[in-house]
């Protein structure tokens, strides 16, 4: 990968006018193959807004990168999750075998088995789970988002509430869901549905990276600061090996990652920085790039483990014939 002119940073809460879109593009020999808009959003650890592209002020729908928000809401409403439980509920995993078990003993824990996730079912979301799996049909403990569902489950038991239609925006867990998204993040500007048959909500870039220093701000004994110190604890139940999640909280101390399907990312920096961006055309192949171009811009250093999943080159015949380059 290479950068061209990485953005300069702001100087103040309110973002001054709106910036082009960063570009990705996919170089194959001496051609430009495809390239791909990224808006860009990094709130500074001391609340200012320094960097923005795009339009960051336009709804996206998040998806995953709001996880670590949903398990927040299951906490306050008095889900029993032990911290290794609490990571998976934050995290897309990968359907592994501990995924699996974590995801399982959860369940069993509460009284309950993987028909009552509302779910689908699913293969394993990881490659090398995936191969694993053989031919044995999908089933729903392996869909990437069964830890947040067995969260959300624990939640209503911990209320009394009704677990049959707990995927429905009127049900009081996701009532709560989505007033814990508005208080730690920002406005809710539309509802629809998820993958994973749970409510999707359409925030902005800037309430994505809200999130993520609430997280990184939040004191211990807060709910806040368990959900970020599990997902720091256990890297490897927030999404599965080679998985760019796992490897940036592994390989960067400090940080928190979250990705969103269709090319969207929260990340916590190892400086205290909130990242939160948005791939125009929901390819996640733009969003690794991005994510190093803002590190190496901040003179943070991007250990090899990490740029070998974030950027891999270009290939052809099976060997390295390209690479990306982030346009500024």
């Amino acid at each position: 990968m290479t950068v061209d002119a990485v953005g300069q940073q702001g100087d103040g809460s309110s973002p001054a006018a709106p910036r082009p879109p960063w570009v990705v593009e996919v170089v194959r020999g001496s051609f430009v193959e495809s390239a791909h808009r990224v808006s860009v959003v990094v709130i500074e650890p001391d609340g200012r807004v320094g960097l923005h592209a795009g339009p960051t002020e336009a709804p996206v729908l998040a998806r995953s990168a709001l996880k670590p928000a949903q398990a927040l809401a299951t906490l306050d409403l008095g889900a029993d999750l032990d911290d290794r439980e609490l990571a998976l509920a934050a995290g897309s995993h990968s359907g592994e075998a501990e995924h699996l078990a974590v995801a399982g003993e959860l369940l069993a824990r509460h009284g309950l088995g993987a028909s009552a996730l509302a779910c689908p079912p699913a293969r394993p979301l990881g490659l090398a789970a995936d191969q694993a799996w053989g031919e044995r049909p999908a089933d729903r403990l392996a869909m990437n988002c069964s830890g947040k569902h067995a969260a959300m489950l624990v939640a209503c038991l911990a209320r009394g509430w009704p677990v049959e239609g707990y995927t429905d925006p009127e049900h009081p867990l996701q009532r709560h869901v989505r007033a814990t998204v508005e208080r730690v993040a920002g406005p809710v500007r539309g509802v629809t549905v998820d993958g994973c048959g749970a409510p999707a909500f359409a925030t902005d870039l800037y309430a994505v990276a809200r999130l993520g220093r609430r997280l990184a701000d939040a004191a211990p004994g807060r709910d806040e600061h368990r959900v970020a110190a599990a997902m720091r604890a256990h890297p490897a139940l927030v999404a599965g090996s080679d998985r760019l999640d796992t490897v940036l909280m592994a390989q960067q101390p400090g940080s928190l990652s979250k990705v969103g399907a269709e090319g969207v990312l929260l990340a916590v920096l190892p400086d205290g920085a909130s990242l939160a961006l948005k791939v125009a055309d929901g390819a996640a192949r733009a969003v690794g790039p991005v994510l190093l171009a803002v590190l190496t811009g901040r003179g943070l250093a991007v250990p090899e483990p990490l740029r070998a999943v974030a950027d891999p080159p270009v290939r052809g015949g099976g060997h390295p014939i390209g690479s990306h380059r982030v346009r500024t």
